[in-house]
């Protein structure tokens, strides 16, 4: 017996008895599975409009999955609209604009963009979806030379809470558009966007690895640095305990490392007088930063590529000083025993701290760190919600009021009280009957 879905949209509609329902609702994040009653995978934009309409009318929630890498909660019931089949890139040079389709990645946008000299204001992974990241603000490796990702929104296309298609600017629906940039759910379904895209001649980017003997004196000496760093280096220095797998390269392999990671749009020369005092932090026994050509921007992070069960939680911190060194070392530096595989600070308080013109949803506007706690060992899944509460505790005296959802890792943020009343109104007036689980 077909689903009443299946004659109001062109895309499948599949149910858990259906081939390939597994395939179609599996979210990159491994570790989240979900299993709703029924599956849709739109085609189009009237195809979102369709089911939207059919969810409300039915009473049932609607969730919306495009890569899955902000997985966090199985959705176990409802309508789960999968937008991946929303592709599609398109460029005007003579704007610098791009028409980008929902289900498009990072990976989709780059070469588009890098074939007319321009580049996206990204994400720190090629392998993320667009459309999502936006939605949380979007903080990646140019985040203080360029700011937050969704600062470089132009428009949007948005099925709302009534199945009504809208588009969503500065102009039109402008409070739907300050809610977008950053508000992240609860506010439509994004079928298409533009984006502005920049001119990045000359990048100088990579990363310092350092041993084990050398975090605690390159870590202290990184946070001391932060304060005078150029206002178009953007940094983070991620703690990593590799697993001793073959798939790890062999100089890697079982090694407890800090990863200090360097993006600096500019010259050569400009490039290295901004990293010098990095340099001097310690001995790196491997630097990879340099030249590097924009579009390969991802290798700087280097995130991994295949799906695979992940689990995140993370914070911003309003500074840093040594006595925020001493409380994160001491919880996950060479000598900690801790269940996180990769413990991250990255820096951020340059062009993040500039709100557009009108305004945005953004959470964490007046932050300098964003703090992301990971594992991907699912053996000791168990073990990391105490011990992510116990750097939340720790670092208490340094947390900001705000969390980034993006960042968050429970699918859940925290605006300032202004913005939160702002966001529950506008998702009020645009899904009043509350279909956007």
């Amino acid at each position: 017996m077909s689903h009443p879905l299946t004659s109001r949209v062109t895309g499948p509609v599949l149910t858990p008895d259906h081939e390939g329902f597994a395939e179609e609702i599996a979210p990159h994040n491994r570790a989240i599975a979900h299993a709703p009653d029924v599956a849709v995978g739109a085609a189009s934009t009237q195809d979102v409009a369709e089911t939207v309409r059919w969810a409300a009318e039915q009473g049932v929630p609607l969730h919306v999955l495009a890569t899955g890498h902000g997985a966090t909660t199985p959705v176990t019931s409802g309508v789960l609209l999968t937008t991946r089949r929303l592709g599609g890139v398109e460029v005007d040079p003579e704007t610098r604009v791009a028409t980008i389709g929902a289900g498009a990645r990072w990976s989709d946008v780059v070469p588009v963009a890098d074939a007319h000299g321009l580049t996206p204001i990204a994400g720190s992974s090629a392998n993320v979806g667009v459309a999502g990241y936006l939605l949380g603000g979007g903080l990646g490796p140019f985040a203080r030379s360029h700011g937050y990702s969704s600062d470089l929104l132009e428009s949007l296309t948005v099925v709302t809470g009534t199945g009504e298609v809208v588009e969503a600017s500065a102009e039109a629906h402008p409070d739907l558009f300050w809610a977008l940039r950053g508000g992240k759910v609860g506010l439509g379904v994004v079928t298409q966007l533009r984006l502005r895209l920049v001119a990045m001649p000359e990048l100088y980017a990579g990363t310092l690895f350092f041993g084990a003997e050398h975090i605690d004196a390159a870590l202290r000496g990184w946070l001391a640095w932060t304060p005078t760093a150029d206002a178009a280096t953007t940094t983070s220095a991620a703690i990593v305990r590799f697993p001793p797998l073959e798939v790890i390269p062999e100089f890697l392999r079982g090694r407890t490392v800090l990863l200090l990671r360097v993006a600096r749009p500019g010259d050569e020369a400009a490039g290295t007088a901004a990293a010098a005092p990095l340099r001097a932090l310690a001995p790196a026994f491997l630097d990879t930063v340099g030249v590097l050509p924009a579009a390969r921007a991802a290798e700087i992070h280097n995130d991994p590529g295949q799906p695979g069960p992940g689990w995140v939680r993370g914070m911003l911190l309003d500074r840093a000083d040594d006595e925020l060194a001493d409380a994160w070392l001491g919880l996950v530096g060479a000598d900690a025993t801790t269940p996180f595989m990769a413990a991250e600070l990255r820096h951020v308080a340059g062009a993040t701290g500039v709100d557009v013109p009108g305004g945005s949803a953004v959470s964490g506007r007046g932050s300098a760190f964003v703090v992301a706690v990971a594992s991907g060992d699912p053996s000791r899944f168990a073990e990391l919600p105490a011990a992510a509460d116990a750097i939340t505790e720790a670092l208490g005296p340094w947390a900001s009021a705000e969390v980034n959802p993006n960042f968050s890792g429970t699918g859940t943020a925290v605006w300032e009280p202004a913005a939160a009343d702002r966001l529950v109104q506008v998702r009020q007036t645009y899904d009043p009957a509350g279909v956007f689980a």
